[in-house]
């Protein structure tokens, strides 16, 4: 009896959270549809809009004069990822159209932990690890309105600058007591208890703790004090922000009796629908001690004919002529993959500049391209870089060495494997030429590239670097 007593009041309790979440806060944007004054809809990047019905309103709003709009990022890693760059896009287009846009580090909230999106509560930080992570967006962030002004602003009119801001700055000096007594009262929990992010959690058997139910109590203050400091109107968020989004706009206009608007930025996904980012773990990231610009660039180069198109749209500044002209190349032709090519050039430049493209540029030509030329003009740690898993040796280098005294000295041919087979096979390549001379003399030019290191390969992928030792 009490068994089943408990199972209809959980049933009840769904359905009661499920009908709070209606849409009337909430509209979902058909594909394509735009926000005039904001070109976020034809690049795929205006995912619905808070409250529901406020398109004409908010866009009136745009329209009319210079406004502030938001987007918040959490450090909970030392740097953003590819997924991020659809909301820092999102932001640098209101930027292009002449709004003042902020970026919101979240030093403090990333202390909570937001749950939206999660089905388990996020292991906790320290102080010292959010501060650093701190430091790491903000290069991020920085960098890349950096790099989109200097490489891929066309116009003559002048950008204002980006402002990036850490929440830690005001929750300092802010204390608890006063804080629930002044923002608490503003807040009802029915609202707060529809949020998905909140529901779904509520229902699973994990639960949620009190820590992350107020995160969004939190994101909502952020909205009211940038608002009143800064006269934000507009913060923008990934979809699955919604419900904070929601709560944001609900404070807002409880305290001030001013409307505010929330935009959702779809979430970066494949053809197949498989999310990208640091939860799904295939992240790509933006700071290149942990994704370089190399591995990057082959990353969009790999991209599947299917994605390419929506992500030029979402992930680059051309203009959509620009983008139809690069697909309709490509579709001429597209095992030269030049529309994956132009992408990945776009990207390249708006992460890491032009430095960051001619690293990638030419560490692919030193790898496809078969020529000890460009694997000479490489620095040793762009060679470590490129060549990641291969065993580097450091030789001596003799009069006497031959090309099979250097194999043997290496170890690279497998255990049980007769040397001198395999390389009269052709199975030995030398800075990506074929070798079969087991008796040739290793010499400097021949055999020694300019910057003192030889690229042994066994087979198709088995490396070895040798950094020779006068």
């Amino acid at each position: 009896m009490a068994a089943s007593m408990s199972f209809c009041i959980s049933r009840i309790f769904r359905s009661t959270l499920k009908k709070h979440l209606t849409n009337r806060w909430f509209s979902s944007i058909p594909a394509g549809s735009n926000l005039p004054g904001l070109p976020l809809g034809e690049r795929e990047l205006y995912h619905g809009i808070v409250p529901t019905h406020s398109s004409i309103t908010l866009s009136k709003l745009l329209n009319s004069a210079p406004r502030c709009v938001y987007c918040g990022f959490d450090p909970t890693a030392d740097s953003l990822h590819i997924g991020n760059l659809l909301a820092l896009n999102a932001l640098i287009h209101c930027q292009r159209a002449g709004h003042q846009v902020i970026a919101l580090i979240g030093g403090a909230t990333a202390l909570i932990g937001d749950p939206s999106g999660k089905s388990a509560e996020r292991p906790s930080l320290s102080i010292e690890d959010v501060e650093s992570n701190v430091k790491g967006l903000e290069a991020s962030i920085s960098r890349v309105f950096t790099n989109h002004e200097r490489y891929l602003w066309k116009k003559q009119k002048q950008l204002k600058p980006p402002r990036i801001l850490n929440n830690a700055d005001w929750y300092k000096d802010i204390k608890l007591v006063q804080f629930l007594s002044t923002a608490g009262r503003h807040f009802r929990m029915q609202k707060l208890l529809s949020r998905e992010s909140v529901r779904s959690r509520l229902v699973s058997q994990e639960g949620m703790s009190f820590q992350e139910f107020s995160y969004q109590v939190f994101q909502a203050y952020d909205y009211y004090y940038l608002h009143k400091q800064h006269q934000c109107i507009l913060q923008l968020g990934g979809s699955d922000q919604l419900g904070n989004l929601s709560t944001g706009h609900d404070f807002v206009k409880r305290t001030t009796g001013t409307d505010v608007y929330g935009v959702t930025v779809p979430l970066l996904t494949t053809s197949s629908g498989s999310k990208l980012g640091k939860t799904a773990g295939n992240a790509v990231w933006l700071n290149n001690d942990r994704t370089s610009p190399f591995d990057m660039y082959q990353y969009f180069i790999r991209l599947k004919d299917s994605d390419v198109e929506k992500h030029l749209k979402m992930l680059t500044f051309l203009t959509l002529p620009e983008v139809e002209n690069v697909i309709t190349q490509h579709r001429s032709n597209p095992k030269k993959r030049s529309a994956q090519r132009v992408l990945a050039e776009q990207v390249l430049l708006l992460v890491h500049g032009q430095a960051g493209l001619d690293e990638a540029l030419r560490l692919t030509d030193a790898l496809y391209n078969s020529s000890p030329t460009t694997l000479g003009a490489l620095a040793p740690a762009e060679f470590d870089a490129l060549f990641q898993g291969a065993q580097t040796h450091e030789v001596v280098l003799q009069a006497d060495t031959t090309v099979l005294d250097l194999v043997e000295k290496i170890q690279c041919i497998p255990p049980g494997e007769n040397a001198v087979k395999i390389i009269n096979e052709g199975g030995l390549y030398i800075n990506q030429q074929q070798m079969r001379n087991t008796q040739a003399l290793i010499r400097k030019g021949d055999h020694i590239l300019q910057n003192n290191i030889t690229l042994v390969r066994i087979g198709k992928k088995k490396y070895s670097i040798v950094k020779w030792i006068s």
